[in-house]
């Protein structure tokens, strides 16, 4: 299965270092291939180190897509963590 939806990065400091390592440790928790794409940049899902080279910040649209069994929860899930903010209390 393959699923992909686009997101509104709405946190102040973006996909920073702490966002970055929620949504890596986030996407390990499921059967799936996750992928985040910015312009003409790509990340693995699972990795800190490139969704921090996204240098996704506020305002920005990210589209996530998910691949495998767990497709459909893992982006509900990744789009539930971009709209909370990553739990940031800005």
């Amino acid at each position: 299965m393959r699923l992909e939806d686009t997101f509104l990065i709405k946190n102040k400091l973006g996909l920073h270092a702490r966002a970055a390592s929620v949504l890596a440790q986030l996407a390990l928790k499921f059967d799936a291939t996750i992928t985040l794409y910015q312009d003409d940049k790509q990340a693995a899902g699972d990795s800190v180190l490139a969704l921090m080279l996204l240098e996704s910040s506020q305002g920005k649209e990210v589209k996530v897509v998910c691949e495998g069994p767990d497709a459909k929860p893992a982006l509900a899930a990744i789009g539930e963590l971009i709209e909370q903010r990553f739990h940031e209390h800005e």
